[in-house]
């Protein structure tokens, strides 16, 4: 029999080991609940589906885990530890520099792919508006330190170097060029990349869904051009437009002049120069004066739209020749000549 001396330690150490396994197993059940908590997190994104695509910059140098406080501070990560645990988790972390489109409704897992995929390129938006000539989308290149001088003209002055689906004018691509807005790499701009896209627009938004169409329309695809682009400058309200082309194919097809004033402003070096306009509307020997001279003005003069190309292309029949706008610019139709003579002096038209 051991004396109570030696009993007593024992009954200690006993006491003492199972402390330690009570300590032991609340760790591992504290390890679980923060592996378990860990996880939710992870595949938890910040805000709910469809939260709108932002832009996130990676700067250059910056380490993956120093990107948690940064997509924190954005409103893309609700916890840098959660960032951290992840990049733990899958081992390795390669995000490339620049700029990428990311959401807060994407996981943590989502944002970490994102970050590592090809960044945005480094362009700026460059609009070319509707209606515009050559000379207006060379000048606005120009205005924006993007190309030198007339390189905007002379590269659509050379259709042969381009592809389209469809046939390109011989001389210039006025007309097919189409109006919106591009992504330009300043610096390094290439004019001919930049009209080639502009055809492909046109083939996309026109003629490929309406090539059939523009077939049984029975007129070529370079007439409805140029006829669009009168439309585009004549009315300025769309859903108008079939009218406006009605009107106008009627005067075509019956050997009326179009009186279409601004075809006279096309070969202006400023298109709202009313002196030179109102000399030019006085020159029955220029070729664009369609209030002298019967039939299509010679080409296009400005980019149209798609809404003003399927005008041109489905004119709406009415009984309607002439037509005029009012100061506020809202469309009057008129039968006949006294018809719209009266609409002249109403609204002071002239």
């Amino acid at each position: 029999m051991q004396p109570a001396s030696a009993v007593l330690p024992c009954a200690a150490m006993k006491k003492v080991l199972a402390a330690l396994a009570v300590v032991i197993v609340l760790a591992a059940v504290a390890g679980v609940g923060a592996f378990v908590v860990m996880e939710g997190a992870v595949n938890k994104a910040v805000a709910a589906p469809g939260a709108p695509v932002v832009e996130f910059t990676v700067p250059k140098g910056t380490s993956g885990r120093g990107l948690g406080g940064l997509l924190v501070t954005q409103g893309l990560l609700s916890d840098t530890k959660v960032w951290r645990y992840h990049l733990f988790r899958r081992g390795g972390f390669s995000p490339k520099a620049g700029r990428h489109p990311v959401s807060p409704s994407m996981t943590v897992a989502e944002l970490a792919k994102a970050l590592e995929g090809n960044p945005l390129p480094d362009d700026i938006p460059f609009v070319v508006v509707e209606g515009w000539r050559l000379r207006d989308t060379d000048a606005a290149l120009v205005a924006a330190n993007l190309i030198k001088p007339g390189e905007y003209i002379a590269a659509a002055s050379n259709p042969s170097r381009f592809k389209a689906p469809f046939p390109l004018p011989v001389t210039t691509l006025e007309g097919y060029l189409y109006p919106e807005t591009y992504g330009i790499i300043p610096g390094d701009v290439d004019v001919e990349d930049l009209i080639q896209r502009q055809l492909d627009a046109f083939a996309a938004r026109f003629y490929t869904p309406n090539k059939d169409a523009i077939t049984q329309s029975g007129r070529s695809l370079h007439e409805v051009v140029v006829m669009a682009s009168m439309l585009e400058r004549e009315e300025p309200v769309p859903a108008q437009r079939p009218l406006v082309a009605g009107i106008l194919w009627k005067r075509v097809d019956k050997g009326f002049p179009l009186g279409v004033d601004a075809t006279s402003r096309y070969v202006l070096a400023q298109w709202n120069d009313r002196k030179e306009f109102l000399k030019r509307l006085r020159d029955p020997e220029d070729p664009y004066n369609t209030r002298h001279r019967k039939g299509l003005p010679p080409g296009p003069i400005g980019a149209p739209t798609v809404e003003s190309l399927q005008a041109a292309m489905a004119p709406k029949p009415s009984e309607f020749w002439y037509y005029l706008h009012d100061a506020q610019k809202n469309l009057h139709p008129s039968r006949n000549a006294d018809e719209h003579e009266a609409l002249r002096k109403k609204y002071n038209v002239y």
